[in-house]
């Protein structure tokens, strides 16, 4: 399919790159509801679709309203 070397580059048959998305999802009216467990279920969950559809997780921060999320 593909390799990532140590720079970053993703290489292929015929082809080099890099992409990433910076994802910010913030809860409705940004109120504090991702706590109390509930940010470790959204770490979970966000690791658990990253190795079905086979991306990678950068960075993550899961704050109390909002989650930030650097993928390639």
């Amino acid at each position: 399919m593909f390799t990532i070397n140590k720079n970053g580059l993703s290489y292929g048959r015929g082809y080099v790159y890099s992409l990433q998305y910076h994802l910010v999802w913030c809860t409705k009216y940004r109120k504090k509801v991702l706590k109390d467990g509930i940010d470790v279920e959204c770490k979970e969950m966000l690791e658990s679709l990253a190795q079905e559809y086979k991306f990678q997780i950068l960075a993550m921060e899961v704050r109390p309203d909002h989650i930030h999320l650097l993928v390639d």
